[in-house]
């Protein structure tokens, strides 16, 4: 099960999803945080993930779909960054059903605003960048909770997968 811990506008624009219960997420990753980006003509839901910080972008409409639709697109993004293909049909399998929660960490929190900053900036300086390039692109951004690890996102979500490959 997929925890998404989203903010309060986010849930309530989703509204029918499933609420979290305080059951933990099972995903390899874990818990994923998102947060609605009102842009025209397109709106956006920006999620960010806990453990590595990896940014995915995805359309907002339809709202009612959001929920399910997150699953293939955090697995889309681990494909973009060459994650092995078990890993990424693991996630896919345990993102099948997605709960919605509150936010708890002020600092991906911050992350995301960051993340929305920027991608506004990158979306308004090449209005054809597609969703994926943005995202890519926001993964390599280097990000002050990463400095004494691997720095970025893509560096730090590589390290994760070293490690699950081969744990010390």
């Amino acid at each position: 099960m997929l925890i998404v811990r989203a903010t309060k506008k986010l849930r309530q624009r989703l509204g029918s999803a499933v609420p979290h219960d305080g059951e933990p997420s099972t995903t390899l990753l874990g818990e994923w945080y998102a947060a609605a980006l009102p842009w025209r003509p397109q709106q956006l839901i920006l999620l960010v993930n806990e453990r590595t910080l990896l940014p995915v972008l995805m359309p907002l409409a339809p709202s009612a779909t959001a929920p399910s639709r997150i699953g293939p697109e955090i697995a889309a993004t681990l494909t973009a960054h060459q994650a092995p293909a078990a890993v990424v049909d693991g996630e896919l399998d345990q993102t099948r059903e997605c709960r919605l929660g509150p936010t708890t960490n002020r600092s991906v929190v911050g992350i995301m605003n960051e993340f929305s900053h920027l991608a506004d900036v990158y979306r308004r300086t090449d209005p054809d960048i597609d969703l994926g390039r943005m995202a890519r692109t926001l993964a390599a951004t280097p990000c002050s909770p990463l400095y004494r690890r691997h720095i970025s996102p893509d560096r730090e979500l590589q390290a994760f997968l070293q490690q699950v490959r081969h744990p010390l």
